[in-house]
């Protein structure tokens, strides 16, 4: 069976986006002045950053005070102690640290660098922790998507990670809804007959690194519309993209 043609546009027009902003008001409004309308089956790619900022976790650092392990950890890295600080808060533990980088296990299961903590596309003495619970932010912005058009959407929250073993970042998927994150291939055959055991696509990360090529993070363009990805629906959440420690051979 041959693939499906799949189309990335980039959602322009979307403006600063401060705490308490209406995500879904601002999403529809700037595919309307761009001639875009939502269809059955379209995915809403949106940056965690956007969704944050309107869930009021932009820091402002001159609220957060360091604690001793803190001040000492910023030292051997060169880091702002009210950054560290940050990325204590939001950690489970500490992986491992090192070249200026902090690699942590959020309270969400995500491994990842800094705690998700990023200073980048935000104002000035500002800093942005990641969302208490990203499936929930996208469920919410789903279901008014899908109030106010009628049509059947998924939602895709994305984030910038980097690699272990390989240079350069990604964006992966850190919530979504309407979607189910895995598409399970085990027990189907291969087109030479081979019967594939272990075989999940991880079908909300595949949609997430893929919009990113439109969505660059210099360009202030925080999200983008998907239509064509073959998906599941589903609400299994993120959480079923983490894998268990027992069976991490990497932990």
């Amino acid at each position: 069976m041959r693939s499906s043609r799949i189309t990335i546009t980039p959602i322009y027009g979307i403006p600063r986006v401060r705490k308490g902003e209406d995500l879904p008001s601002l999403v529809i409004s700037a595919m309307g002045k761009t001639g875009l309308e939502l269809q059955d089956g379209d995915v809403v790619v949106i940056t965690q950053k956007i969704i944050s900022k309107a869930e009021g976790m932009a820091i402002d650092l001159t609220d957060v005070t360091p604690g001793r392990k803190a001040r000492r950890l910023a030292k051997s890295m060169s880091k702002d102690p009210r950054v560290v600080e940050l990325i204590l808060r939001e950690a489970k533990r500490v992986v491992r640290s090192g070249h200026g980088v902090m690699i942590t296990e959020t309270r969400h299961g995500f491994v990842c660098a800094n705690s998700g903590v990023d200073q980048s596309n935000v104002d000035e003495g500002y800093a942005t922790i990641l969302p208490v619970d990203p499936d929930s932010s996208a469920r919410r912005i789903r279901r008014e998507l899908e109030k106010r058009t009628g049509r059947k959407v998924a939602v895709v929250i994305t984030d910038t990670f980097g690699r272990p073993w390989r240079e350069g970042q990604v964006d992966v998927a850190i919530g979504c809804s309407g979607i189910r994150p895995l598409s399970s291939l085990k027990g189907t055959l291969d087109p030479y007959g081979y019967r594939l055991k272990v075989t999940e696509p991880a079908v909300v990360d595949e949609i997430a690194a893929a919009s990113e090529l439109v969505m660059r993070k210099l360009d202030m363009v925080p999200a983008a519309l998907v239509r064509g990805a073959r998906y599941e629906r589903g609400e299994t959440g993120i959480g079923s993209l983490i894998r268990q420690r027992k069976i991490d051979l990497f932990r």
